[in-house]
């Protein structure tokens, strides 16, 4: 592996789990492998990761340190090859807005990886949200639970056929946490859907951190991830105030791109996004009027090019030098600043169509 000014990532699987690994991409069962960075190498675990990506030819990875006891600061990443996005940044501009606007989010880096030895080349590094998420963040210790489909919609009927759920938690899968948690979400998704208005405006802040709910909702609805409102994000459950909060999660059709990397109009989504929870709060005049003034706020300063373009315009010139080593993109700099001017248009499309709907409310 020859140096790199991106972080240079190599993984080694020996041929016959790598036949293994690819003889079902669905399988998410680990594979042992080594890992090796400028730190060193180590033991790890590792699995394909994504849903709609699995069978492409650059694939996303789930990394597990075997030695977990060794590793203070990370026990797990994910390697997002990032293959339906053009720009190879809207994930992580994404969770940088989000971070920006007050909400919990994944760091995430570029690094250039290597398979045994063979150029794989610019995938996107993400921070897991686990127990060491909540740590980095000093933040007090509870629950996490990754919404895994389309159930996790916080409503009683399941998303695929419209029937009641058979359990509250479909949906979700605990990350960290016990039994007793499970029962507090699910106690939680009933009330949202049982409570009457009078009631849920008094009770939710018992249940949800209700600002921050309402500066993720505004960044999935400014980013427009439409698949962002009952699907990737997670949930925390802290454990002191007994408060859930929603943390994002792949957000690369966003910024003016949908999953398959084809351009989505700047008014597909509504400027009051959809779910169940969503629609819940925002019948609450006082909520809604917070959210409005959250927005707009947003809106006039931190969804704006000026405040995005550094970043944006950085991370270009950091991987811009390595796409050609890429086997699988001919992504050459000047496309990359066609997708800054895409993605520039894009924020002043979205937000005069936000300001716009903001006004008729």
């Amino acid at each position: 592996m020859s140096a790199t000014a991106l972080p240079a990532f190599g993984l080694h699987i020996h041929p016959k789990n790598l036949l293994g690994l690819n003889r079902d991409v669905w399988n998410d069962e680990a594979v042992p492998g080594m890992l090796q960075t400028g730190s060193g190498k180590a033991p790890v675990s590792i699995s394909y990761r994504g849903a709609h990506t699995r069978k492409l030819p650059k694939k996303s990875y789930f990394i597990q340190y075997r030695n977990q006891a060794e590793k203070k600061s990370e026990t797990e990443f994910h390697l997002n090859a990032e293959f339906y996005d053009p720009s190879f940044i809207r994930n992580r501009l994404s969770f940088y807005f989000f971070e920006k606007i007050g909400v919990l989010s994944p760091s995430a880096s570029h690094v250039f990886l290597y398979l045994n030895e063979k150029k794989e080349g610019v995938y996107l590094k993400i921070e897991s949200v686990d127990d060491l998420f909540l740590k980095r963040r000093h933040l007090e210790g509870g629950a996490i639970y990754y919404a895994v489909d389309d159930d996790a919609n916080f409503s009683l009927l399941s998303s695929f056929d419209k029937q009641p759920k058979q359990n509250l938690q479909q949906g979700y899968e605990r990350k960290l946490g016990s039994n007793r948690h499970d029962s507090y979400l699910q106690e939680f998704i009933y009330f949202i859907n049982t409570a009457k208005d009078d009631m849920f405006e008094k009770e939710i802040k018992r249940y949800l951190d209700v600002k921050q709910y309402l500066l993720w909702l505004i960044g999935a609805v400014c980013t427009q991830n439409f698949d962002g409102f009952v699907h990737n994000y997670a949930l925390y459950l802290n454990e002191r105030t007994k408060t859930f909060q929603i943390i994002p999660w792949d957000y690369d059709a966003t910024w003016g791109r949908n999953i398959h990397g084809e351009e989505m109009e700047h008014d597909r989504i509504p400027a009051t996004g959809f779910n169940t929870l969503s629609a819940r709060i925002l019948d609450i005049p006082a909520f809604k009027s917070q959210y409005f003034m959250l927005m707009k706020n947003i809106l006039q300063h931190e969804f704006t090019i000026s405040r995005l373009s550094p970043p944006l315009t950085t991370w270009h010139a950091d991987i811009a030098p390595f796409l050609e080593q890429d086997p699988y993109t001919n992504t050459a700099f000047h496309q990359l600043e066609e997708e800054q001017k895409q993605i520039f248009q894009y924020i002043e499309k979205r937000k005069r169509f936000l300001l716009l709907e903001l006004s008729r409310f």
